[in-house]
C-alpha cells in the first residue's frame, strides 16, 4: 500500500486542481459501489442558496429518508502528504507529516466556516463528511495526532477515508431500502383497505339486489292472485265470455281455473 500511495501522490504532486479532480472520482466511485443511485440519492456539484442568499455547491450532498441530507466534501490537498511519503530522513518525514496535519487542520477551519446546515432548501443534519481519498493519508494523520478526529467533530465535521466512507453510504442505502419497505408495506395496507371496503361495497348491493327480488316476487305475486282469485277476478270473467259463445283459440290452463272462487 505504502508502495502504490507512493506512485500515486507522486503522480498528483503539486497540482492542486489534479488532486481535487482525482479526489472527487474517488468519491464518486464510493458512491457508485454503494448502491446508492446518482441523481436520486446523491447529487454531485448541486448548487444550494444559503439563508443570507449567497450560493455554495458542496461536492456531494447524499438524500437521507424523511427529507434529510448529508454533505461531503473531497477537497483535501495531499501535497505535503506527497512529500512526506517520498521522504527518507527522519526529520524531513517528521516535517512533511506535520505539514500535512496542519493542511488537514486549515481544511477543516475553511470547511467550518462554510456552514452547510444553512442552506435554505437542505435539511442537513448537524455535521459533513470530510473526504480524505487516500488511506495512509488518514490513518498517518490520526496516528500522528489522535486529538484531530475530535477537533473535527467540535466543528461538526466527521473525517472519513475510502473505508470509513464505503461502510457510512452502504448504511445509507440500507435506511433507503428499509424505506421502500416501509413504503410498500404502508401501500399495501392502503389497497387491501381499498379492497375491503370495495368488497363491503359489493355485499351491500346484493344485499339490495336481493330485497328488490323478494320486493318484485311479492308484488308478482300480489298481481298473480288478484287475477285468478277473489270475486269477479279477471280469469273468471274472461270464461263468463268465453260461456257466452265466443270462440277463442286458446284456452286457460286448468291449473289456473282450479285457484277460481
Amino acid at each position: 500500500m505504502s508502495d502504490e500511495t507512493r506512485s500515486l501522490t507522486q503522480a498528483l504532486k503539486g497540482d492542486s486542481k489534479i488532486q481535487g479532480n482525482w479526489g472527487e472520482l474517488v468519491l464518486e466511485t464510493i458512491l457508485e459501489s454503494s448502491g446508492l443511485r446518482k441523481g436520486e440519492e446523491y447529487l454531485v456539484q448541486d448548487s444550494h442558496t444559503q439563508i443570507d442568499g449567497s450560493r455554495l455547491q458542496p461536492d456531494i450532498v447524499v438524500r437521507l429518508p424523511e427529507g434529510r441530507h448529508l454533505v461531503i466534501d473531497s477537497k483535501v490537498s495531499i501535497t505535503a502528504y506527497a512529500r512526506y511519503a517520498e521522504a527518507n530522513e527522519e526529520k524531513l518525514l517528521e516535517q512533511e507529516l506535520a505539514a500535512h496535519i496542519q493542511s488537514i487542520r486549515q481544511h477543516i477551519q475553511g470547511l467550518s466556516g462554510k456552514n452547510y446546515s444553512a442552506i435554505s432548501d437542505l435539511s442537513s443534519v448537524d455535521f459533513v463528511l470530510m473526504f480524505i481519498p487516500i488511506e495512509p493519508a488518514f490513518l498517518s494523520a490520526l496516528k500522528a495526532a489522535p486529538n484531530l478526529y475530535q477537533e473535527a467533530l467540535n466543528k461538526n465535521i466527521v473525517l472519513v477515508c475510502p473505508s470509513t466512507l464505503m461502510a457510512t453510504l452502504r448504511t445509507v442505502a440500507h435506511l433507503w431500502r428499509q424505506d421502500q419497505q416501509n413504503r410498500n408495506a404502508m401501500e399495501i395496507a392502503r389497497q387491501c383497505a381499498a379492497l375491503y371496503d370495495k368488497f363491503v361495497g359489493f355485499v351491500e348491493d346484493l344485499e339490495e339486489i336481493g330485497k328488490r327480488l323478494d320486493q318484485a316476487q311479492t308484488s308478482y305475486h300480489d298481481a298473480f292472485n288478484k287475477l285468478k282469485t277473489g270475486k269477479g277476478n279477471l280469469i273468471r270473467s274472461a270464461e263468463k265470455v268465453k260461456e257466452l259463445g265466443v270462440k277463442p283459440s286458446k284456452t286457460i290452463t286448468p291449473s289456473l281455473l282450479s285457484g277460481e272462487e
